[in-house]
């Protein structure tokens, strides 16, 4: 394990470090350990983190390129030790403000917008009215579901 000044590095360097060298959407470091990575966009990466994953992902260190509500609400719910995003909804601070999760970013923003910059990114919409992590875990079910639908 590479060492820095004689000191173990730090799980969320260590995720710093190959979130940029692999050009990762998201990457979760335990103990010194990757538990996951995805190249990923949206919620999905951490959705499923928090749905398969939820025991192996406690505890751990988390860079991904956008934190808004939702995402930090899984935090939350996975019970993150910190949080590095390359992007950060002022929403999304107040959630993990709220679990006592440390975090750092590069940019913070009002909001998450959607992809052409039109609006509210869908995720962040549905995310609005919602401050319990389950229910937010449901509502992105559904809304994976009626995605699949439209297929």
């Amino acid at each position: 394990m590479s060492r820095l000044r004689g000191d173990i590095l730090k799980d969320i360097e260590i995720a710093k470090n190959i979130f940029q060298k692999e050009d990762m959407a998201i990457v979760v470091v335990k103990n010194g350990v990757v538990v996951f990575k995805s190249k990923d966009r949206g919620i999905k990466p951490i959705y499923r983190l928090a749905k398969e994953m939820k025991e192996e992902a406690h505890g751990a260190s988390i860079v991904d390129k956008v934190i808004g509500k939702g995402a930090a609400l899984l935090c939350g719910y996975l019970g993150i030790k910190e949080v590095h995003g390359v992007l950060m909804s002022k929403e999304g601070q107040t959630i993990l403000d709220r679990y006592k999760i440390p975090y750092t970013m590069d940019i913070s923003c009002p909001y998450i917008m959607n992809r052409d910059k039109t609006d509210y990114c869908p995720i962040e919409k549905l995310s609005l009215d919602i401050e319990d992590p389950e229910i937010f875990l449901s509502r992105v079910e559904e809304f994976f579901t009626s995605i699949r639908n439209m297929e």
